[in-house]
């Protein structure tokens, strides 16, 4: 990994200090390899960003009604992230592996099937969501949650059933196109229904008797658009010619096989979500608890926002490593791990600083509260730190997707996370009441052990020994 410069760039002679320059930047940097990241993360960037805003926008327009309005917006929000929307997205990461490497290894026609199989898991899973989601007051009340925020919270619930359905079947979509390399089309497909989201939730909210219950339904009204714009492009336009053959039967025959990647895939990406929205629940039953929900519920969504930037980087790393598996490039696979690391880095950075100079407006977004804007100024240092850990496990967790390592991600989650960081949350904010700020300490612990892990995982990996039939993956 650490020699990615080109054998013919090593045997030129340059004569003057622009062009040592340019080949010391081409040793640190693959610059071609770097350019095909960048070109795929942006799109990916900004269509993520976009679908996290649709359900975020949901909760601004909720959280301007009143403090208890907002209270039950932001545990709504992080409760259906965390059983539901994290899911989803966690679900169709087998496709990650099985599209990546069967679009590698050039096995077009097995695309369709996977991506039949994945929605049907999807589907399934969402009905228990949607059991869940229908009982969730009852649920936070005995989570010990404010029962008044409980009530508004499970009332929000009820209204975004039916967009969990829709979030599935996208999630599936977007991993279907995403391991062919199709990302233009995604950015347009997201911002469309992210602007015309905007103006359904105000339309629900302040000009129909919907109100606070019209943010929610919006936001479901919203996914399904998304879902039906996505399902035309890819049934009628002619790049999906040999990966979408149309609905087989066959598919059913993948389902259980979809599965052995599916589940482990989910349970790495909910342990981690779980770990932030747990921390949402811990503040529920601190003094001031109203407050304190709202604030850390406001730093969770703050640390998903800056993840949804360089998650643009995981989705490309992911994609690239299983492309080039599936068509048995070993040595690129490695090369694009090392570059996306280090874009990831500084595009991190770049988070942090902007966090550090605009947290004031950026808290304006959520509530009026003079008070809950001062005490997230003071939270924005430990964020910062929690993002550059977040960018570095986010790429390796994208490493471990397409090379269907997903079930050594959900030890090292689960280990990282429940045995290490949340402890030490509790033990800091409770023990040693640093409240919020000891909850974020904790995660932060969490997020080092989780990175420090996978960094060993990926480094210690025999790349040349691993088995690159997608076969074998299912």
């Amino acid at each position: 990994m650490g020699s990615s410069a080109s054998p013919l760039l090593e045997k030129q002679h340059y004569s003057s200090c622009d062009e040592e320059e340019k080949r010391w930047w081409m040793k640190l940097l693959d610059v071609e390899e770097a350019k095909k990241q960048v070109l795929f993360s942006i799109p990916m960037m900004i269509t993520n960003l976009s679908y996290y805003f649709i359900a975020l926008v949901s909760v601004m327009f909720a959280g301007h009604l009143g403090e208890l309005e907002l209270a039950g917006s932001t545990l709504a929000n992080s409760w259906a992230t965390v059983t539901g929307l994290a899911l989803m997205v966690g679900l169709s990461g087998a496709l990650e592996t099985l599209c990546g490497q069967g679009f590698g290894a050039r096995m077009y026609k097995m695309l369709g099937i996977y991506l039949q199989a994945s929605i049907i898991t999807s589907f399934l899973f969402s009905v228990i969501v949607s059991v869940l989601w229908f009982y969730s007051e009852s649920i936070l009340i005995l989570l010990h949650q404010d029962p008044e925020i409980a009530k508004m919270a499970g009332l929000f619930l009820r209204y975004l059933i039916p967009g969990i359905f829709a979030y599935g079947f996208l999630q599936c979509i977007l991993r279907f196109l995403q391991t062919q390399n199709i990302v233009i089309p995604l950015v347009i497909f997201s911002l469309i229904p992210l602007v015309v989201h905007v103006g359904i939730t105000y339309l629900l909210v302040h000009h129909t008797s919907l109100g606070f219950k019209g943010a929610a339904l919006a936001a479901a009204i919203s996914f399904w658009i998304s879902f039906l714009m996505l399902t035309l492009y890819v049934k009628y336009s002619k790049k999906f010619r040999t990966t979408w053959e149309g609905f087989s039967l066959e598919s059913f025959q993948y389902v259980l096989p979809n599965m052995k990647l599916a589940i482990p895939s989910a349970v790495m990406v909910c342990l981690e979500y779980c770990a932030y929205e747990l921390l949402v629940i811990l503040a529920g039953l601190m003094p001031n608890s109203e407050n304190t929900t709202s604030l850390i519920a406001m730093c969770v969504n703050t640390g998903a926002v800056t993840f949804m930037l360089t998650y643009g980087f995981s989705a490309a790393v992911s994609t690239r490593v299983s492309n080039e598996l599936g068509a048995g490039n070993i040595d690129q696979a490695k090369k694009a791990v090392a570059v996306t690391l280090k874009l990831s880095v500084v595009l991190s950075l770049a988070s942090v600083l902007t966090l550090a100079l605009g947290h004031d407006i950026w808290a304006s977004c959520f509530s009026n509260s003079q008070l809950i804007k001062k005490e997230f100024a003071s939270m924005t240092p430990l964020l910062s730190v929690s993002i550059l850990f977040d960018s570095v496990q986010g790429v390796l967790s994208g490493v471990a997707r397409g090379c269907g390592w997903q079930h050594l991600a959900a030890w090292t989650n689960l280990a990282a996370f429940y045995i290490v960081g949340m402890p030490i949350a509790i033990l800091l904010a409770f023990k040693f009441e640093l409240y919020a700020k000891g909850l974020w300490m904790g995660l932060i612990c969490g997020l080092i052990c989780q990175s420090c892990a996978l960094i060993v995982i990926t480094l210690r990996t025999k790349w040349e020994k691993m088995e690159l039939s997608v076969n074998d993956q299912v």
